[in-house]
């Protein structure tokens, strides 16, 4: 079976994680309420890498801020599809979005849907 991954990286501000990873915490919540088999989010702490482009040139990342990596996985891209469509109407996430200011800039967020070619599990 080929698992389907959404995968985000995003800009927070350091002042702000706390508020960041509570309301990381309640989507986590209606994400696997409605299937979704794995759901992450991890912060930066060790970005000094010697090849590739480094996260911090990626997102033009200021001293204040950190990254955060995640990703939720499903069993298809047509689950996904599904329940991201139940996600974004539940109201506790349209309230999510709906509160004004978000602790991290959506301007700055890359996200895609990438189809799993390896996977292993210890």
């Amino acid at each position: 079976m080929s698992e389907y991954v959404d995968g985000f990286v995003i800009v927070v501000p350091a002042a702000k994680l706390a508020a960041y990873r509570k309301m990381a915490r309640q989507a986590c919540q209606v994400w696997m309420e409605y299937g979704a088999l794995d759901y992450r989010e991890c912060v930066s702490e060790d970005l000094s890498v010697k090849c590739g482009t480094p996260f911090e040139k990626l997102t033009k990342l200021k001293s204040d801020e950190l990254i955060v990596f995640a990703w939720i996985t499903y069993r298809s891209k047509a689950q996904r599809n599904k329940i991201n469509a139940k996600v974004m109407a539940d109201p506790r996430i349209q309230s999510m979005c709906e509160q004004g200011e978000m602790p991290c800039d959506p301007k700055r967020m890359s996200y895609g849907g990438f189809k799993t070619i390896v996977a292993a599990r210890a």
